[in-house]
């Protein structure tokens, strides 16, 4: 208790630095799987990705952020064993954050993509059990948040296969495939809106005082679905079905109709993401800012200061203006050779996973849900349209963020209880 009263400011400017640090890290390397399709598919400039992730990634931290922060924050650490020591809740998790944001940084820097929920589950994980106690970690909701990620791939890959399939049968291998796009797209496009609307109105705004039944939610999530779709179909009436040449890739009318839904489904990954990622950085903050108001109580349950989400949002968009093209080129031009039909599949399914998945409070990988995304499509077109070195290079990625993660969880944890004892 004396060391969070003699030190409190310290802790929560650091807490606050540490916070945007790891929101900085998400920005450069997990912002890539919201972008990457786009980009890949040249549906978006890199330029244009940049500035449409920065809108729709903040507005989701901001918005829909705070459902599963309450899990990263609460769920994987016992708080009752910490009771009587609270400055080891505050110094694991400014250890947290400093590890996973220096292992994304790491990563950025080089081009690899990894999943920041591996980093920051992982160094929480690392810290409670190592310094703390093995007992202080829930392992049964350590288990559920794994078992998440094998879960969100298998679920992405296959939704992403039933649309492709979709587009196919009612668009691609028909005899009029251009008219047949214009008169398909606006509904895809519904379902983008609906799907965004839906999670957000009933799980996201409850903490800016707005809170709808599911029912209310459901006719507004209508209202704003058939919106869009309504705005992306005066757009579609421009297109003609001329060939246009974009980079080394000649887009015929069918692909570009595809291009415009791209921009949709784009927003809508990038919200997605802000609503589902920005919790592994607020998160800890969230808890690290709970525990020195309080002068040291670790409550069950506390409020999110907006000004927190306002900091990962901030954080976020920061990192993929500065340093997140280099994961983005990775993504979207390594896995498959990708198209703005191909590349709408995989967007929509992986934004439809994550958004449900941070509706449930569940903080599920983007990067394992987008590149099951791609794979679900890849395997729709054959398995030989799949570049599996990449995927390989990935899932190998995947496995070492988690040891990493704790081992410099670890590290910093043990520093800075030296530094303040």
């Amino acid at each position: 208790m004396d060391i969070i009263a003699n030190y409190g400011w310290y802790l929560l400017i650091s807490g606050c630095i540490f916070g945007f640090f790891m929101a900085w890290g998400i920005g450069a390397n997990d912002v890539a799987n919201a972008m990457g399709t786009s980009v890949g598919a040249r549906a978006l400039t890199l330029a244009q990705a940049i500035i449409v992730a920065c809108i729709f990634e903040f507005a989701g931290a901001y918005l829909a952020g705070g459902e599963v922060t309450s899990t990263i924050r609460k769920g994987i650490i016992d708080p009752s064993l910490l009771a009587d020591t609270p400055e080891l809740l505050v110094f694991g998790m400014l250890a947290a954050l400093l590890a996973a944001g220096s292992w994304l940084l790491i990563a950025s820097y080089n081009g690899w993509p990894v999943s920041t929920t591996h980093s920051i589950v992982g160094a929480i994980v690392g810290f409670a059990a190592v310094g703390i106690s093995v007992d202080a970690v829930s392992w049964s909701k350590v288990t559920s948040i794994v078992s998440s990620w094998v879960v969100s791939p298998l679920m992405a890959g296959t939704i992403s296969f039933m649309i492709f399939r979709s587009v196919h049968y009612l668009i691609l291998d028909t005899d009029d495939p251009f008219n047949n796009a214009k008169k398909y797209v606006p509904g895809y496009m519904f379902l983008v809106g609906f799907v965004l609307a839906g999670v957000t109105l009933l799980k996201g705004l409850k903490h800016i005082g707005l809170d709808l039944s599911f029912f209310e939610a459901i006719q507004y999530s209508i209202l704003i679905g058939l919106g869009i779709a309504f705005i992306g179909s005066r757009f579609l009436k421009k297109i003609n079905n001329t060939k246009v040449e974009r980079g080394d890739v000649v887009f015929d009318g069918v692909e570009r109709v595809f291009a415009i839904l791209m921009v949709f489904t784009a927003c809508a990954m990038a919200f997605a993401h802000g609503s589902n990622d920005v919790a592994n950085a607020v998160g800890p903050l969230a808890a690290i800012v709970s525990v020195v108001q309080s002068g040291g109580e670790i409550a069950a349950k506390s409020a999110m200061p907006w000004w927190i989400l306002l900091v990962g949002g901030i954080g976020i968009i920061s990192g993929l203006a500065m340093l997140g093209y280099k994961v983005i080129e990775t993504i979207g031009k390594n896995i498959t050779e990708l198209t703005p039909s191909r590349g709408f599949a995989a967007e929509l399914a992986a934004a439809t996973t994550v958004v449900l998945a941070s509706g449930t409070g569940l903080p599920i990988s983007t990067t394992h849900t987008l590149v099951g995304a791609v794979l679900g499509v890849g395997i729709a077109r054959g398995l030989s349209a799949i570049d599996l070195s990449v995927v390989g290079r990935i899932i190998v990625s995947w496995i070492v963020t988690l040891p990493v993660g704790a081992g410099l969880s670890i590290l910093f944890f043990f520093t800075l209880k030296g530094i303040f004892s």
